[in-house]
């Protein structure tokens, strides 16, 4: 019983709709633009019913759609924090985005304003200071991807309680494990119910800058680049869970069969997350290549994302070579490293000579 009461809840935490899903439509901005001048010419009227009903009226007259429309539509305002509870004020960056003169702009201060200002709890007539949006990209940031059903996982959690701000894998995983529970008023599971509708959701994450869906996971844009090449417009290549975990599962066992532990192939470092970090990038490789235990090496997090994008390459004998791109200061740290020669053999070279080439920036 719990549990269910505990799903039935969920709309006190992440109520969201969608009146506008085009936020450059000529819809969209003009009741923005109704909503802004409305403020500024009653800021100093405090909020009642009729100063609301007279501002319906004035969106009408822009968006001439019955009123319960017109309400969704400037709760939606508020809940993505262009316009703040109670029509008084609203976020300092919403005119900017109005006045934007290119699409491109306007996602930039889009993505400021959700960022700083979005709540779900929200409406015209209730304040909140729960930030479900940050939530979630804090968990991303954790995580490094989200799937579509992470996301809905995350609509059950009343984010109030969570003191440190997003979710570890482990706690998404009990709350997946929520959501797969089955409602016997309907036979559905929670994510059941809620695939389509996350809709809401997902539109708004669509239009924010750096992060992006490939194959119905959400990412960081650079993750996602490093992971399926630079141009996420082409079809991108879906890993095979199984195979990548035989693959990262080989490498872990050679890194073992040196050091007695699962460590860095460059550090010598037992990290407690390493990335199996493939030579040729995954985009590039054929099947084979894809999952090749020689095209692969084990590494930290910080050198993943700087070989992977081409900052780091290493010579024939494993030494570090390092991009003019780089600070002095990176360069003076990582260059004491290198590529243990226990991991060096011919089918690697020949990866390291296609990292090197094709890769590696080489200059500015």
């Amino acid at each position: 019983m719990r549990i269910m009461a505990k799903i039935q809840n969920y709309e006190e935490y992440w109520g969201l709709t969608n009146a506008f899903t085009d936020y450059n439509g000529e819809k969209f901005l003009a009741t923005l633009t109704v909503c802004v001048d409305f403020i500024d010419t009653h800021k100093e009227e405090e909020y009642s019913e009729e100063k609301y009903s007279r501002l319906q009226d004035e969106v009408y007259k822009v968006n001439p759609i019955n009123h319960i429309s017109i309400r969704k539509s400037i709760n939606q305002l508020v809940k993505m924090g262009f316009v703040n509870s109670f029509l008084l004020s609203y976020h300092i960056l919403t005119k900017d985005y109005l006045q934007a003169k290119t699409d491109r702009k306007r996602k930039t201060l889009l993505s400021r304003i959700v960022y700083d200002n979005s709540s779900f709890n929200r409406s015209v007539t209730d304040e909140s200071s729960l930030h479900q949006l940050n939530f979630l990209i804090n968990t991303l940031i954790e995580n490094g991807k989200l799937s579509k059903s992470d996301i809905i996982a995350l609509m059950l959690v009343d984010i109030e309680t969570v003191e440190k701000g997003f979710l570890d894998r482990e706690k998404l995983n009990e709350y997946l494990n929520l959501a797969n529970q089955i409602d016997p008023k309907d036979g559905k599971t929670f994510i059941q119910r809620k695939y389509n509708q996350v809709g809401y959701l997902n539109n708004i994450l669509n239009k924010l800058d750096e992060i992006c869906f490939v194959n119905d996971e959400l990412y960081f844009t650079e993750d996602a680049k490093r992971i399926f090449g630079e141009n996420l417009e082409l079809e991108s290549k879906k890993r095979d869970p199984y195979l990548h975990m035989l693959y990262k599962t080989e490498l872990k066992r050679e890194s073992f069969a040196v050091y007695q532990a699962e460590k860095c192939m460059v550090e010598r470092l037992d990290y407690p997350v390493l990335i199996a970090s493939h030579i040729k990038p995954f985009i590039q490789s054929n099947d084979f290549e894809a999952y090749d235990v020689n095209n692969g090496i084990l590494l930290s997090r910080n050198f993943d994302s700087l070989f992977d994008l081409g900052y780091i390459t290493f010579d024939t004998d494993g030494k570090i070579v390092v991009s003019a791109q780089l600070s002095e200061e990176v360069k003076t740290h990582i260059l004491e490293y290198q590529l243990d020669s226990n991991f060096i053999n011919s089918k690697r070279l020949e990866y390291l000579d296609y990292h090197r080439n094709n890769v590696f920036r080489k200059c500015g």
